[in-house]
């Protein structure tokens, strides 16, 4: 009897607490890249449920058959070699599930690696994210503009992120939008994000990266292309511009809370030579724009 308050006590408690919590970010995206990664996941659970279910099934049926109250007290079982429909059934089942999770898999893979879906003929924003113990820099070279721990996006566009580190490996993840990269400092990684519709979201590094590593967030504010351009116009009328000296102050280890820059440190930090990008055109587009924006920001301080 106290077995059996004490399951249910468990029980009461485990949904009490569970209908007090919001739902998995990952399960409630807020772009395609997420929510085809979120329907992944959901196909995921939904497979090995019904294994699960089925497997615990055929288990309650082989106990209650063949228990041994249910048989003769002489009765022998007859001897058998082998036979193959359940060794067929054993063996073919498996390899057909690991299969379709492995299509579904390098699909999926192929998709989110590229530009999204119905954004193909529009310009990205391209942004890049570099990460330092234990901080976040967004810098914004068409804006010419750059934020440290919090990033502004326009919604309903293509986003375009490159991604590096001025100290240890980290990860970029912004649960809402898509999957995880890696930043590394010797090399520019690519990841291809876009926000459907507007609201506040939260990104961190998703790699352990030091003492520092549970701090080491950002928020993300989605917006309509009017206000991010608003926003962009009241950073240049407002914001102090970044210099080098006081990059190599922001670089040291540390929290810092948000701000917001005029000008970019790419004007005097240029990202890894080595890019990890899907084409050489992209490569070739992404070191252009690098040069224009360094050559226009030495103009406007001249």
């Amino acid at each position: 009897m106290k077995l059996k308050w004490a399951l249910l006590s468990l029980v009461l408690t485990i949904v009490t607490v569970l209908t007090g919590c919001e739902p998995l970010m990952v399960l409630d995206p807020k772009g395609p890249m997420a929510e085809r990664q979120a329907n992944d996941i959901m196909i995921s659970i939904g497979i090995m449920s019904v294994i699960v279910v089925i497997v615990f099934a055929i288990l309650v049926f082989v106990l209650i058959k063949y228990r041994a109250s249910n048989q003769d007290p002489d009765y022998e079982p007859p001897h058998i070699e082998g036979n193959k429909w359940v060794e067929l059934i054993c063996v073919g089942i498996p390899v057909i599930i690991v299969a379709y999770f492995s299509f579904v898999s390098v699909q999926s893979n192929y998709i989110v690696e590229a530009t999204p879906k119905g954004y193909e003929d529009q310009e990205p924003l391209v942004v890049y994210a570099s990460s330092s113990n234990w901080k976040w820099h967004f810098s914004y070279p068409e804006e010419d503009i750059e934020t440290v721990n919090y990033l502004y996006i326009p919604t309903d566009r293509a986003l375009e992120f490159r991604l590096y580190s001025y100290g240890p490996i980290t990860s970029f993840w912004v649960p809402q939008l898509g999957g995880q990269k890696y930043a590394m400092s010797d090399m520019v990684t690519t990841l291809h994000l876009a926000a459907d519709e507007p609201g506040e979201y939260m990104g961190r590094n998703a790699n352990f990266s030091g003492k520092g590593f549970a701090e080491n967030a950002f928020n993300v504010t989605a917006m309509s292309q009017a206000d991010f351009d608003d926003w962009v116009k009241e950073v240049k009328e407002t914001a102090e511009p970044l210099t080098k000296e006081k990059f190599d102050e922001l670089l040291k280890p540390g929290h810092l809370g948000q701000m917001t820059f005029t000008g970019t440190h790419l004007a005097f930090s240029l990202p890894p030579e080595h890019n990890h990008k899907p084409s050489e055109a992209a490569e070739d587009c992404e070191t252009d724009t690098v040069k224009e924006n360094v050559q226009n920001h030495v103009e406007h301080k001249e």
